[in-house]
């Protein structure tokens, strides 16, 4: 079920006409602003509009992971600040139930240097707690992490601390970015290497909880504690990653996410991804009965430098997600206000 982070510009239930548009199956989008706490309420027409769209195109709501805001620190030790991230988190929710969406996929937090990660762990799953009794069916999906800076949730261990701390249990799951596991020291280039890291996953957090993934490639090297996203086999993890991923069954029926660059030509370029992301599921052989990986990264490839060339001759790469740092609007208590914290997502 591949698809893409798509814009809402314009209303909210433009996200479902975009990720029609590029092929999507399944789709990413904020739920309001992702750089303000407060953000003006959904209207009837739009809340209606959507979900006529859903309908209209077939999208079930399991296939659509709304993602929180970057401001959001759940794990942050000062009462203060976590409680303006809670009011975002609970207010984020609700606009999910409202639009009929069942999966909400947010940053895990930061300690900001003043907790210990156990602590700051502790934190998040009382506020997911706290926003389970205030809400009725949204699941809270806590996705890995980098491991950049002060911020929780690289390690599998500390998706689990959480997990094992909230209550009611099928209202919780994670979210596996490709290039985060990767950063983080998960070498998921690899078949045995993807197995090894299910494997750890499975005993450590449990393959139940697995509710959608970013697919992202990787601009940095392994290890790197990095996020930087590469568009799917250009970078440092490659097309084989994605193989053994997208043909394994613990992947099938749940949103797998791309969030690299589009260059603000997301058909031509997210649109080709996802088409070589779906042919990975199958069969990728040439001629001589290898597996044609060059071909794919080599459409990918094309489609990238078209897509520059019609946007300027861009370098800087850019996607639809604004980057989660800016050092000028760095908010005091937010994941944001971490020297060291994630720049893509």
């Amino acid at each position: 079920m591949v698809g893409a982070h798509v814009s809402t510009a314009k209303g909210i239930e433009n996200a479902v006409t975009n990720a029609a548009a590029i092929g999507a199956n399944s789709f990413a989008l904020f739920v309001k602003s992702q750089r303000k706490w407060v953000s003006p309420d959904l209207t009837e027409h739009s809340i209606k509009e959507f979900k006529a769209r859903m309908e209209k195109h077939r999208y079930a709501n399991g296939m659509v992971l709304a993602h929180g805001s970057y401001l959001i620190n759940l794990g942050n030790p000062d009462p203060d600040s976590r409680a303006k991230s809670y009011a975002c988190f609970v207010d984020d929710l609700k606009r999910c139930e409202a639009l009929g969406i069942e999966l909400y996929n947010f940053h895990p937090g930061s300690t900001v240097g003043k907790a210990t990660t156990d602590e700051s762990l502790a934190l998040i799953a009382d506020c997911i707690n706290r926003a389970h009794q205030e809400t009725r069916n949204v699941i809270a999906v806590l996705e890995n992490m980098a491991g950049a800076g002060n911020i929780v949730g690289s390690e599998f261990s500390h998706l689990a601390g959480i997990i094992e701390r909230v209550e009611d249990k099928s209202r919780v799951g994670v979210c596996i970015d490709t290039c985060h596991a990767f950063a983080a020291g998960y070498d998921i280039r690899t078949k045995e290497g993807w197995e090894s890291t299910m494997k750890e996953f499975n005993e450590t957090v449990g393959v139940k909880y697995l509710r959608g993934m970013h697919l992202n490639d990787s601009k940095t090297v392994y290890k790197s504690k990095k996020d930087r996203h590469e568009n799917i086999g250009l970078g440092y993890l490659g097309l084989n990653a994605f193989h053994h991923i997208l043909s394994d069954s613990r992947t099938q029926g749940i949103p797998l996410i791309l969030e690299t660059p589009s260059f603000e030509q997301p058909k031509e370029v997210w649109g080709k991804e996802i088409e070589v992301l779906q042919r990975l599921s199958g069969n990728v052989q040439d001629e001589s009965g290898k597996p044609d990986f060059d071909g794919l990264v080599a459409l990918i490839k094309g489609a990238v430098k078209e897509a520059e060339t019609k946007n300027g001759g861009l370098k800087a790469k850019k996607s639809a997600k604004p980057k989660a740092v800016d050092v000028k609007r760095k908010r005091k208590g937010s994941v944001e206000d971490d020297e060291a914290t994630e720049e893509d997502d």
